[in-house]
């Protein structure tokens, strides 16, 4: 940072990523500082400058001693300890400032700070940092994937509210395995307990949110917000009078024959008219099934005599869409559906919250493998919804829509949701 950059920090004022301390705060107040900082997307503390902005006081400690002092605050204060980059600059008038910067992308999420003989964590909100409620916690933890949702176990759920039909369909023809014999409840729940679809808590076995969420009878039952709100608009932004909506339920999964009746497991559709082959739609296909009745298809006969269509969007760029929406969101936002909706020159898919820890826009354009719910990607994998390789947004709505009709689709994180946006057409200018 120089001093044109500082004076524009200051002359800004604070916000959530940038606070204004004297040098001489508590231990106890800086590692707060610093906790909120991390737990959000990093910042500045700016040392030497009056909360209010319009002083600079300057460093009252040697600048040397002022480091020592910031990194002991950042090892001994903070759990985990951090390491910040600090620098000093000259502000004139004799005056020396210095500045804390804390990264966006911080890996052990959530940062705590030493509170007397506890440790508490600190969220940032606005310019203030405070601490933080029970699921602003876990939504960290989340974030740094050292706690997954979708491995949570879910009380007062039991093996009955599986369907049984769609594991059957998911060991016996997608997984290819032996599976128990409709009825063995308890070789059922020793293999989903090994799958981890289902888990052990205080010496009960309940199924897994992952485990309702893809095969459950009544997912919604216990957790109200699983689905998609899918509406379908008649000019360029949201109106109470849609062409269509309709809030998608049900498990994840689609049932592709009914259990006992050998069926062979079809591949997932590649073209935007094909229908899927399933008996019973889950929620991906039931979206897709809302996109191709809600878009327009152009068919001609060409040269050779055989039938083309051109829909306006392809059928992969959404589909991929859909599934990273299922795949990353937040599920501990408990109040928010994913939402497809569609306008007359776009698509937006939105995935409540925000992108998992260290995950950036520029590394999803680049085929970042990092998952928020790795339960639910793995099944997902099996059913050939999600690729191996992780290139699924380079590949499928980065390329797919370059070759498509030539545009760039829009990945926004926006505060707690990310929008994936597929144009129509190109756009002017």
């Amino acid at each position: 940072m120089n001093r044109t950059e500082l004076t524009e920090l200051i002359r800004n004022g604070e916000n959530s990523g940038v606070e204004f301390k004297r040098d001489d705060i508590r231990p106890e107040a800086l590692a707060k500082e610093m906790a909120a900082l991390l737990n959000l997307k990093g910042g500045y503390i700016v040392l030497g400058v009056e909360p209010d902005g319009s002083t600079v006081s300057g460093l009252t400690r040697p600048a040397e001693r002022a480091e020592e002092w910031v990194m002991e605050v950042a090892r001994v204060h903070l759990r985990p300890a951090a390491i910040p980059f600090w620098e000093t600059l000259d502000w004139g008038d004799g005056k020396r400032v210095g500045v804390i910067s804390l990264p966006a992308d911080a890996p052990d999420k959530p940062y705590k700070a030493k509170r007397g003989s506890a440790w508490a964590t600190q969220v940032r909100v606005g310019t203030t940092s405070r601490e933080a409620t029970d699921d602003e916690e876990a939504r960290l933890y989340m974030q740094s994937g050292r706690l997954q949702y979708d491995r949570k176990p879910i009380p007062g759920a039991s093996l009955r509210d599986l369907d049984a039909r769609r594991l059957t369909n998911y060991f016996r023809d997608v997984r290819r395995q032996a599976c128990p014999a409709a009825g063995d409840g308890e070789g059922w729940t020793r293999l989903l307990a090994n799958t981890e679809l289902m888990y052990e808590d205080r010496d009960r076995l309940m199924p897994s949110a992952g485990g309702l969420l893809l095969f459950g009878t009544r997912p919604n039952r216990y957790l109200p917000h699983a689905g998609i709100s899918a509406a379908a608009y008649p000019g360029y932004t949201k109106d109470y009078n849609a062409k269509a909506r309709e809030s998608l339920r049900g498990p994840i999964v689609s049932l592709y024959g009914e259990a006992g009746g050998g069926v062979e497991y079809p591949a997932v559709p590649r073209s935007f008219s094909e229908s899927s082959s399933a008996v019973e739609s889950g929620v991906i296909e039931q979206a897709l099934d809302f996109v191709r009745r809600n878009v327009e298809v152009e068919a001609w006969i060409d040269a050779g005599g055989q039938r083309r269509e051109r829909w306006d969007y392809p059928l992969e760029a959404v589909r991929e869409a859909i599934v990273n929406a299922i795949v990353h969101r937040d599920y501990t936002l408990t109040v928010l559906d994913i939402e497809v909706s569609i306008y007359v020159d776009r698509i937006e898919i939105i995935s409540p919250g925000r992108l998992p820890n260290t995950v950036t826009v520029d590394k999803m354009r680049a085929g970042y493998r990092a998952s928020r719910n790795e339960l639910i990607k793995e099944v997902l994998r099996d059913y050939r919804y999600v690729e191996a390789s992780g290139l699924g947004v380079p590949r499928k709505i980065v390329a797919g829509m370059r070759a498509h009709n030539g545009t760039e689709p829009d990945l926004v994180e926006d505060d707690e949701r990310f929008i994936v946006r597929l144009w129509k057409e190109a756009r002017a200018g």
